[in-house]
């Protein structure tokens, strides 16, 4: 784990620092052989007073097979550091994240988020910035856009438009509009750190079973969501 930076951050020191942080996300594959696949979910408790991290460790090959074996799984509780602000909720959920990380007996290769990795208008989010301390592939998983443009994706499990966005350097690519499942609304789909769009499109679409979201992400939310209101 790669310690970053300080949390108690407002708002603009938090903006100022997503900027700064978003030149040192890795863009490219830079990957070890995958054995073992987290999946990160947050959920909140007692109406927002407490953040609850989900950590849940699948085994990989038996994933490929359409057998998700969970080695491993932590949850983690703790008063939640700042309160919700579009745009920068990895400094209200990373914290806890982290600490379910440090609960593990087991490091996985690769972590998959449920929420945005690069897809986020300062180029980090949760996926990013979680990738960064745990200096790991991640990828971000999302239900909901949160920046960028599309159009719509074919009707087919498979199928994807790209998500894109202006940037310092005029448009680009930012992740994709995923038909996870056939019938039922996309996903967006981005890469977090040391993955390249291609790369995390592929993890994305071999750890799908037979709901919209993939395995390591829906896992997570299960455990993440018991007996709270989650707000994401």
């Amino acid at each position: 784990m790669i310690e970053l930076h300080d949390w108690n951050l407002s708002p603009s020191e938090a903006i100022a620092l997503q900027k700064r942080l978003a030149g040192r996300v890795e863009h490219e594959d830079r990957l070890d052989t995958v054995r073992r696949i987290a999946g990160v979910d947050i959920g909140f408790e007692q109406g927002g007073e407490i953040t609850r991290a989900a950590v849940v460790v699948l085994a990989w090959p038996s994933a490929g097979e359409g057998v998700f074996e969970v080695v491993e799984q932590a949850v983690h509780r703790e008063p939640t550091r700042m309160p919700y602000v579009p745009g920068l909720l990895s400094f209200r959920e990373v914290p806890a994240a982290l600490a379910a990380f440090d609960r593990l007996a087991t490091r996985p290769q690769l972590v998959m988020v449920d929420g945005q990795g690069i897809a986020h208008p300062r180029r980090l989010g949760v996926a990013s910035h979680l990738g960064l301390w745990l200096d790991l592939p991640t990828i971000g998983v999302a239900k909901t856009r949160l920046c960028g443009r599309h159009g719509e994706p074919g009707a087919e499990r498979g199928d994807w438009a790209p998500l894109v966005d202006t940037g310092s350097d005029g448009e680009e690519t930012i992740g994709a509009v995923l038909r996870s499942r056939q019938g039922v609304k996309p996903v967006f789909v981005s890469p977090g750190h040391r993955l390249s769009l291609a790369t995390a499109l592929e993890w994305t679409l071999v750890c799908l079973g037979r709901t919209k979201l993939p395995e390591p992400t829906r896992l997570a939310d299960r455990l993440a969501s018991r007996r709270d209101q989650k707000r994401r």
